[in-house]
C-alpha cells in the first residue's frame, strides 16, 4: 500500500480527494492537513465521513508530511504550492498539486496573471495533468499541475480535432457554465445563497486565468499561437460543469467524421464517453463521477462545429483527475478508486 497525504484537506477539492482516497484499493491515506481545522478530526469538519474517515486534521510540517507519506496532493491556493512543493520533490516524494502554481511551462504566463513565481526551475519538471491527452508523460512524471476545471472541459474536445487539422483555431469560442463550488468553500458575497440563488451570471469575461493555460496548451497542439474566446458563468447549483464550443471547420467535414476522430482519439479511455446523436451532455449525468461526456453538433448552413462537454467540476475537474493522475504515475489501474457508478437522478 502507497501512503498517501492531503495537504489542505477541508476545502472542496481536498475533501473530494479524501471521499475517493478512502474507498482506494491501492493507497492508505496517511495524513490529512488543515490550517482552519488543525485538530480535529476531518469527519467533524464533514460529517458525511462518519465512520469511513477518522484521522485528525493536523498542520503542515514538512518533515511530519515526508516521514508520513509517499505521494502527496496539493489542494491548497495558488501561491502556497509554490513554496512548499520544492522540499517536497528534493526529498524524493512525488506530487499532483491542484491550484495553477504548476500547469505552466512559461513562467511569465503564470506570473502575467497571477504573481511572481518562486520555484521556477520545477516548471521544467512539472507535467500538466490533462490524462487521456499526455499519458505516457504523466507516467514518467515526479510532478504533476492539475488541469482546472474549466480547461479540462474545454481541451478535452478539442484537442483531438486540433492534432487532425480539423478546426480554424482562430475561430473557437468556448462558452461555460459551472456550479458555485468551483469557487471554493471560502465564503463571499458571490457565492453567497441569496446573491447566487435564482441567478444566472457570466464574469470575468475575456479575462479569466484559466484562458492563458487553455492558450499555451492549444498553441502547442495547434502548432501555432491560438488564442480563445472563452467565456465563464455561474449558475445556481452546487456541483457541475457543462461547455460548449463553437468553431469553424477546415474543409468538407461533416459530423461523422468529427465524431469518428473523438472516438478514435480516446478509444479504451474509461472516462471519455461521445454521446449518441439523440443525446447531448447533461451534469445530471457526470455528477460525482470521474466522468467526461462529449457531444457533437454541426451547424451545416455556416459549417461551424458545436462541442458539448459536461464534467462534475469537483471530480474530473479537480479531484477525480488528480488521483486519475496518481494511477497513472505509480502504475495502477488507471480506473482504481474512481469507478463510481453515476446517480439515475
Amino acid at each position: 500500500m502507497i501512503r498517501v497525504g492531503v495537504i489542505g484537506a477541508t476545502g472542496y477539492s481536498g475533501a473530494e480527494l479524501v471521499r475517493i482516497l478512502s474507498g482506494h484499493p491501492e493507497v492508505e491515506l496517511n495524513l490529512l492537513t488543515s490550517r482552519q481545522y488543525s485538530g480535529r478530526r476531518f469527519d467533524s469538519v464533514f460529517p458525511s465521513m462518519a465512520g469511513m474517515i477518522d484521522l485528525v486534521c493536523e498542520d503542515f510540517d514538512a518533515d511530519k508530511v515526508c516521514d508520513r507519506a509517499d505521494f502527496l496532493f496539493i489542494a491548497l491556493p495558488h501561491k502556497i504550492p509554490m513554496k512548499i512543493v520544492p522540499e517536497l520533490v528534493n526529498r524524493g516524494k512525488k506530487v499532483v498539486d491542484l491550484s495553477a502554481d504548476f500547469r505552466f511551462s512559461d513562467a511569465s504566463k503564470y506570473e502575467a496573471f497571477y504573481q511572481p513565481h518562486t520555484a521556477k526551475d520545477l516548471l521544467e519538471k512539472a507535467v500538466y495533468g490533462l490524462c487521456e491527452v499526455y499519458t505516457e508523460r504523466i507516467k514518467q512524471a515526479v510532478l504533476i499541475g492539475n488541469p482546472g476545471c474549466y480547461p479540462t472541459s474545454v481541451l478535452l474536445p478539442l484537442i483531438p480535432l486540433l492534432r487532425g487539422n480539423l478546426l480554424d483555431g482562430d475561430s473557437i469560442i468556448a462558452d461555460s457554465k459551472s456550479g458555485v463550488s468551483g469557487a471554493g468553500r471560502s465564503t463571499s458575497l458571490t457565492t453567497h445563497f441569496c446573491e447566487a440563488n435564482e441567478s444566472f451570471k457570466a464574469y470575468k469575461i475575456a479575462g479569466h486565468r484559466h484562458n492563458p493555460e487553455m492558450d499555451e496548451l492549444l498553441s502547442l497542439e495547434a502548432g501555432k499561437p491560438t488564442h480563445i474566446t472563452f467565456v465563464p458563468h455561474l449558475v445556481p447549483m452546487t456541483r457541475g460543469m457543462l461547455t460548449t464550443i463553437y468553431a469553424t471547420l477546415v474543409g468538407n467535414i461533416d459530423m461523422e467524421c468529427i465524431r469518428d476522430r473523438l472516438a478514435s482519439f480516446y478509444s479504451g479511455r474509461s472516462f471519455i464517453r461521445i454521446c449518441p446523436d439523440d443525446r447531448v451532455p447533461d451534469t445530471l449525468h457526470v455528477r460525482g463521477t470521474n466522468f467526461c461526456d462529449i457531444g457533437v453538433r454541426l451547424d451545416k448552413a455556416h459549417k461551424r462545429l458545436i462541442l458539448v462537454s459536461a464534467i462534475d467540476n469537483l471530480v474530473k475537474g479537480a479531484a477525480g483527475q488528480a488521483v486519475q493522475n496518481m494511477n497513472l504515475m505509480l502504475g495502477f489501474e488507471e480506473t482504481a478508486g474512481l469507478f463510481h457508478v453515476p446517480f439515475p437522478v
